[in-house]
């Protein structure tokens, strides 16, 4: 008998056992099986937190640029009001100025007015009291010294005349006219 014609139903079952697949798996795979998909859902857990938390991060820049631009533009708008108001107030200013300016050259000019009118009624205070006093060579020369404005017209009739034009109460000059008096006066000297 040749080796490989008989067979014993030892030999076979060893040879079975041998080529037969074990039925449980080894239990160091399974434990790193397991292992490696707690890590991957781990790892997978952290990217989606980390993806939430960036986003977070992301749409709270977002709401502080957003909130940045808007003040910006206020502040933006808030510049060109305030721009648009200085003008308007240096205009105001301008115009406030030139109003001072007016007033000031016509004030001037009233006290101008004033001061003369104030000094003819001295002048023809003094003519009169020269000629009350019978001082009528002196009247002659104090009239010979008052300025005049052409044809015989004394300087102090303009004025005397603006005085009952512009100041005078019209009661007033009924009682008393200077203009009139002072006209008397040189008709009576002359």
């Amino acid at each position: 008998m040749s080796k490989f014609t008989e067979r014993r139903p030892e030999d076979s079952l060893q040879h079975a056992a041998e080529h037969e697949k074990p039925s449980k798996r080894n239990p160091v795979l399974f434990y790193l099986m397991i292992l490696f998909a707690a890590a991957f859902l781990l790892l997978l857990m952290s990217f989606f937190m980390q993806h939430r938390s960036n986003q977070e991060a992301l749409n709270n820049l977002q709401e502080t640029s957003n909130s940045a631009v808007e003040s910006l533009e206020n502040k933006l708008k808030e510049n060109d009001q305030l721009k648009e108001q200085v003008a308007q107030l240096e205009e105001e200013n301008q115009q406030l100025t030139d109003q001072l300016e007016a007033y000031e050259d016509q004030s001037q000019q009233e006290q101008s007015e004033q001061a003369a009118i104030l000094q003819a009624l001295a002048d023809l205070n003094t003519l009169r009291g020269l000629y009350n006093q019978g001082r009528y060579s002196d009247a002659r020369d104090f009239l010979a010294h008052q300025p005049l404005v052409g044809d015989g017209v004394y300087a102090i009739e303009e004025t005397l005349a603006l005085y009952a034009q512009s100041y005078a109460d019209p009661a007033e000059l009924e009682i008393y006219n200077p203009l009139e008096a002072w006209q008397q006066l040189v008709s009576w000297l002359g």
